[in-house]
């Protein structure tokens, strides 16, 4: 059951040991690089952004609702996951009601059943329950802004309730994974022990875990969906943060598949015979602007002349077409792009109009720092990307930028934080990447209610049109409405700019011709039970 971004949203409511060793002749044995530099959490909620949820959360765990990743020709949408069936309460909109689906079991052995959906609630949402998990709690309380109090009405069925009506809630709670209680209890109430053996429900399960060098996933043979069952014996996962070293690992053999390779190796890799993907996703990769405090991006037209100075097609040809020039946080080819009055493109001339009248001219020029990352999930390239970012603000509008550089997970405790965190030592901006896939991200990035540490709303941006657009959208009875509401925040978004809108990323993976059954799918998660592996 595939969930539209609107349609269906409203119808709701109706390892092989530490090396990379080869893979066995007997046995399907995927190994794959990731760009993060140390192997994600595993306790049910991993850390390392979404490449942790894309390797150690959706295919070890799952939640209520899952996405629908069969299709690469549209943006990924929800589909029934550990909930079967559920709608709003007709008496009060907040609440929506939840039969749990049956048969389905932990990794363990031990029953999902509605006493385990509270408990992991009560990990993530409630301080004083005996099962707390603080780091796993900040992570899924940025991303679920809106919980208000769920509740079991019996054992197959549960109510949650969000702080005020909004269609999108189910795109909140498909971040809420569930693990075993009863696996917590075995390794002794103890998070940092259950690290070692979590039992979640999804079609993997951790098999082995050798913190910061790899994880091993083995296939969940008694999975609940018979017809989604891995086709894959293992997936051997690896931290590798340098893009040259996960080149040199896909062509020495000791993996088969990497995540962002660099693009000047791509003509060779693909000359080599091996397999390069990239497709478009809801991909951002920005700078954000922090406007509390004293800082020169309280001022608008500092934000929309930096806009105006980036000269995207040449960072796009730098990284030889793996990327999109963004104009927005949408892609103007979105139907909810709207029609800002702002079409940001290459045009020095009027940036530097924009900043001299802020009074940013040669003789006083714009300066600031940026805390960026060396690597990471959708970081793309960072370093020399951000090198690029600095030249080209510098010749183009005179514009003197510095670095902060943290390690990826540091710079996302920094994006959790409050301004004058120490983290950014003095740094204005920061520059993670960002999901754009539907209105809870939008409302978790933007508005009032999300500034950090609640949501993400780093900058703490604010905007009154933005505002009502998003009242309006989540009053919205039918699609017409909602988009027409969602395009009016968008519009918002691009004409008075939080972030300094750079490049949407196409997603580039590289992998031997083994590999077999991949879709790029136009999310940040992908469907490892569908991938295979010839012998």
């Amino acid at each position: 059951m595939g969930l539209s971004r609107f349609a269906t949203v409203l119808a709701l409511a109706a390892l092989a040991g530490g090396a990379a060793a080869p893979a066995s002749a007997q046995q399907k044995v995927l190994r794959i690089a990731m760009t993060a530099a140390d192997v994600p959490t595993t306790t049910g909620m991993p850390n390392n952004g979404f490449e942790g949820m894309r390797f150690l959360g959706f295919p070890v765990f799952e939640g209520l609702f899952l996405w629908d990743l069969s299709r690469a020709d549209r943006p990924a949408t929800l589909r029934a996951g550990l909930a079967e069936h559920w709608e709003q309460d007709a008496d009060d909109p907040k609440t929506w009601i939840f039969r749990l689906r049956q048969g389905v079991a932990f990794h363990d052995g031990t029953p999902f059943d509605a006493d385990a959906v509270i408990w992991n609630l009560d990990r993530f949402f409630k301080p004083d329950s005996p099962q707390f998990e603080p780091a796993g709690s900040g992570i899924t309380r940025a991303r679920v802004t809106i919980m208000g109090g769920y509740r079991k009405i019996d054992d197959r069925t549960v109510a949650i309730t969000s702080t005020r009506p909004a269609s999108y809630f189910p795109y909140m709670l498909v971040y809420v994974l569930f693990a075993s209680p009863p696996a917590w209890e075995k390794a002794g109430r103890d998070w940092g022990k259950a690290a070692l053996s979590p039992a979640g429900t999804g079609p993997f399960r951790l098999s082995r875990f050798v913190p910061r060098q790899s994880a091993e996933l083995s296939r969940n043979e008694g999975y609940w969906d018979a017809e989604r069952r891995a086709k894959l014996d293992r997936v051997v996962l690896l931290p590798m943060p340098e893009a040259n070293t996960r080149l040199a690992a896909l062509r020495s053999g000791q993996v088969d598949w990497i995540e962002v390779p660099p693009p000047d190796g791509l003509p060779s890799l693909r000359g080599s015979g091996f397999e390069v993907t990239t497709g478009s996703y809801p991909h951002v990769w920005p700078w954000f602007y922090q406007m509390g405090g004293d800082t020169p991006f309280r001022d608008v037209r500092v934000r929309q002349g930096l806009n105006y100075c980036v000269y995207r097609a040449a960072l796009v040809g730098l990284l030889n077409g793996t990327a999109e020039p963004s104009v927005g946080w949408l892609k103007p080819s979105d139907p909810a792009f709207g029609r800002p009055a702002n079409r940001y493109g290459y045009d020095p001339a009027r940036g530097k109009a924009l900043l001299a009248e802020a009074g940013f001219t040669p003789q006083r020029p714009l300066s600031f720092k940026v805390l960026i990352s060396t690597s990471g999930s959708g970081q793309m390239l960072p370093l020399q990307m951000n090198e690029f970012m600095q030249q080209n603000l510098r010749e183009a509008c005179g514009v003197n930028v510095s670095f902060e550089v943290a390690e990826w997970n540091t710079l996302l405790t920094a994006l959790r934080s409050p301004p004058g965190n120490a983290t950014l030592n003095g740094a204005a901006s920061i520059n993670p990447s960002s999901p754009s896939s539907d209105p809870s991200v939008m409302v978790r990035y933007f508005t009032r209610g999300a500034f950090a540490p609640t949501g993400f709303n780093w900058g703490q941006w604010t905007d009154e049109a933005f505002d009502k657009a998003i009242a309006d959208l989540e009053a919205a009875k039918d699609e017409a409405a909602a988009l027409s509401a969602y395009a009016a925040a968008h519009t918002r978004l691009v004409d008075n700019p939080p972030w300094l809108f750079i490049v949407h990323d196409l997603n580039p993976r590289a992998m031997t011709k083994r590999v077999r059954g991949f879709n790029s799918p136009q999310s940040w998660f992908i469907d490892l039970a569908a991938v295979d592996l010839a012998r």
